[in-house]
């Protein structure tokens, strides 16, 4: 994967997904291959983000629930692409989660999904975040059309 090749940038997500201000967790997108229901996406861990301040004072780590709401955006731009007039899907589960390491700022988290299925109104997909090499999380990830 070149993680070099922009697909999309904020100001198109933005035009995909509703969530905005420090809720839009997803910073570019680049891979979207949607014969293999595949796609990455990231997003830039700032240093100056709202949780840093109280989300452990003196070593700043990017929370979980935070990892898992971009794996969740990522799968609803897929969707959205996939299937425009089915409005917006919904975050309505997630099994199967691990946190393999820490998320420290100032880094980039990449996501990386696989649909194991999509239909207009439902989407599952598994997801995988990367610091660098690392692992840093895995979940399967649940949506709905709302």
């Amino acid at each position: 994967m070149d993680c070099t090749n922009l697909l999309a940038g904020r100001a198109e997500i933005e035009q995909a997904l509703p969530q905005r201000h420090e809720f839009a967790l997803l910073d570019g997108i680049l891979l979207l291959d949607m014969d293999r229901g595949v796609c990455a996406g990231y997003h830039d861990v700032r240093a100056d983000a709202f949780w840093v301040r109280g989300h452990i004072p003196g070593r700043p780590l990017f929370p979980g629930v935070l990892m898992i709401e971009a794996a969740a955006q990522l799968a609803s731009y897929v969707h959205t692409r996939l299937f425009p007039d089915a409005g917006f899907i919904g975050f309505v589960g997630v099994d199967h989660v691990k946190f393999r390491g820490p998320v420290e700022p100032p880094c980039r988290l990449l996501v990386v999904e696989r649909a194991r299925q999509i239909r207009p109104r439902r989407m599952t997909c598994e997801a995988q975040g990367f610091v660098g090499a690392t692992m840093v999380f895995e979940a399967e990830i649940t949506g709905m059309a709302v």
